[in-house]
């Protein structure tokens, strides 16, 4: 079935419009607190658009997660309440307990190797802000991680350049196949 091929092609089409860098801030700052799309599948497409943005790119996606993260440390912090049966609903209360444990084992550290965990980050967010995590230290740890992430993602992306546009073309379907295969191993490993 081929599914990934034409929301790739969408998603290129889309990072070469005039306000793409908007909707990357915005999905960064969303995906961070509670939406579940990464921003790398909007940062990608974009960098290959305009290879020479990759710096701008990762910054604005790194500033605007970090921001989300302060959102999502606000719902821990001071709604989990609310924000509790949502994540029952959704299915993100054992990986939210899961990274909870983690806080209590490695605090930073846990927020610092959640930039590159295939676990979503607004787990990472929200934990912290219930366990009330010292702030300025949340805040180092996020810039950090997802700053490394996204400058990664941006740069090997510019490195390849058109080589990693076709061969993503080529082979997408089975990169997003492997995607969505390390998203069901993840929350069965978190159950």
């Amino acid at each position: 079935m081929r599914l990934f091929g034409p929301l790739y092609d969408r998603v290129l089409s889309w990072a070469g419009h005039p306000h793409a860098p908007r909707y990357l801030g915005v999905l960064s700052f969303a995906e961070s607190s509670f939406f579940p799309v990464p921003p790398d599948v909007m940062l990608a497409p974009m960098t290959l658009a305009r290879p020479e943005a990759a710096g701008r790119y990762a910054l604005l996606t790194t500033v605007a997660s970090v921001i989300g993260g302060l959102a999502g440390y606000a719902i821990g912090h001071f709604a989990m309440d609310l924000a509790e049966p949502w994540m029952r609903s959704v299915g993100y209360w054992d990986g939210y307990l899961e990274v909870r444990h983690w806080f209590e084992r490695w605090g930073f550290w846990a927020v610092l190797a959640a930039g590159f965990s295939p676990i979503p980050y607004k787990l990472f967010t929200i934990a912290a802000g219930t366990l009330s995590m010292f702030l300025p230290a949340f805040v180092a740890a996020s810039v950090v991680g997802r700053g490394a992430r996204f400058f990664l993602v941006a740069y090997l992306v510019r490195w390849g350049g058109p080589a990693v546009e076709r061969r993503m073309k080529t082979h997408i379907e089975i990169f997003g196949w492997m995607f969505v295969g390390l998203i069901v191993i993840a929350y069965l490993l978190l159950r």
